[in-house]
């Protein structure tokens, strides 16, 4: 398996009547609070990415995907696998995706220790990672107006 320059973040979300929740996640290794993250692996594409990285990570079998606007480059010194990547590969894409699940009961994987179903003020406090926090306004936003792009 070879990693592919490319990162994705993955937001799942719920709505139930008028409240809108997103889950975030508490990274086992640094105890931050982020969301679904991870690389593209051989030829896949940023959706296979994030369809996998949601279930591995979350237990997300099903769902509507969507691909949001957001995009940010992310120093690849990052990633282990920068040292296969070409030497002026300085920075690679991260795309970001929602996916609605129903389930209020999610799956953890061995990269985190918990989870949360909050708000979006409460999501926006908690994140470490200025790319989740811009990701979550952007699909709040959609969520509050009916303007979610077309699912994937």
């Amino acid at each position: 398996m070879t990693r592919a320059p490319f990162q994705v973040i993955v937001i799942p979300f719920r709505r139930t009547g008028g409240s809108r929740k997103f889950a975030i996640f508490r990274r086992s290794d640094s105890g931050y609070w982020q969301t679904i993250a991870g690389g593209g692996e051989d030829d896949e594409t940023t959706i296979d990415a994030a369809r996998r990285e949601a279930l591995e990570e979350a237990g997300i079998e099903s769902g509507v995907f969507y691909q949001l606007k957001c995009l940010d480059m992310v120093p690849v010194v990052n990633f282990m696998a920068h040292t296969q990547w070409p030497e002026d590969l300085y920075v690679i894409p991260q795309h970001t995706f929602a996916v609605e699940v129903t389930s209020r009961e999610l799956k953890l994987s061995a990269e985190h220790t918990a989870y949360q179903w909050l708000s979006y003020a409460e999501a926006a406090a908690t994140l470490y990672w200025q790319s989740n926090k811009s990701a979550v306004w952007e699909l709040n936003e959609r969520l509050k107006n009916n303007d979610l792009p077309t699912s994937s």
